[in-house]
């Protein structure tokens, strides 16, 4: 394969890109051409809603092709364009062979969620301090434990000491990471729902391989109350499912949300006054958890 590097103002990204993608591109990607300077842009968008930019002021724009003359055809026609006036070709340069497994394998280590407790990928063996591992290995469910979100919600989970004893409902659960989570803490009550039945899948699968035992299913499988409902999704659906989360929450039992930007912290709390009082419990990297006593 080849390589197509393009630079792009923000406002030809777009075209750009869709123009790379008729002209036979295998992949395009876009960054940011000051990352890692004084003059990064920090993009926060959710997955689903529109962008909240197409790129950046100085976007490097990447296209792959599968031979050197249709990346140099790319770049020929490109540059003929209107559209693509203030952009610039950077180069075109041949993708070094690699051992594509070992190298996505090598971008997933243990990660830590306390001193004691690590979640694990399989090809990794458990760190020395730890004490509490989750096997997990990527996959096509959202949650490794790699995202500031799941993180928070697993320390939340970790320093509540023991779920013995307790129901629990992962909403949205993805890989089932939540879940499993509670489970190494003593949970053994546990429903995971998604609305995907591939992260359904993933939740079963995942739950095998840590040894551990919860129910997964489509959303209608959670019925009646629990003493946890942990929901990682994002700030628009946790407002819409307000009544519905607080509704499975038993009396004194915890309401746990993730996936908010701190600047959607007030939003939450108004969404969720006329059912519990939503407190700031953690925060990370621009994302906050937000925890309730029901």
């Amino acid at each position: 394969m080849y390589e197509l590097r393009l630079m792009a103002p923000e406002d030809r990204v777009e075209m750009v890109s869709d123009a790379l993608d008729a002209l036979d591109a295998l992949s395009v990607s876009v960054e940011d051409a000051d990352a890692q300077t004084d003059a990064e842009q920090a993009l926060f968008g959710e997955p689903g809603m529109p962008p909240p930019k197409e790129g950046w002021q100085r976007s490097r724009v990447i296209a792959l092709f599968a031979d050197e003359a249709l990346a140099k055809e790319a770049a020929s026609v490109l540059a003929l364009q209107d559209f693509f006036e203030g952009c610039a070709v950077l180069g075109v340069a041949p993708v070094p062979e690699q051992d594509w497994v070992r190298l996505t394998q090598s971008q997933f280590a243990p990660v830590e969620i306390t001193p004691e407790f690590w979640i694990v990928p399989t090809w990794h063996e458990p760190p020395g301090q730890a004490r509490q591992v989750m096997r997990l290995d990527p996959g096509l469910a959202f949650g490794t434990g790699t995202h500031p979100t799941t993180r928070m919600c697993l320390r939340w989970i970790a320093r509540q000491g023991s779920f013995a004893g307790q129901r629990v409902l992962d909403y949205g659960c993805g890989s089932g990471i939540l879940a499993i989570g509670a489970a190494k803490f003593g949970a053994t009550d546990i429903d995971a729902v998604d609305i995907d039945e591939a992260a359904v899948s993933s939740t079963r699968l995942n739950a095998e391989a840590n040894g551990v035992r919860l129910n997964a299913g489509l959303p209608e499988a959670a019925k009646g109350s629990y003493s946890t409902v942990l929901a990682n999704i994002l700030a628009t659906p946790l407002k819409v499912l307000a009544p519905l989360l607080r509704s499975h929450v038993a009396p004194g039992g915890s309401l746990v949300l993730a996936g908010i930007l701190e600047r959607q912290a007030d939003e939450l709390k108004e969404a969720y006054a006329p059912y519990a009082a939503l407190e700031v419990s953690d925060s990370e990297d621009g994302w906050i958890l937000m925890t309730a006593r029901c």
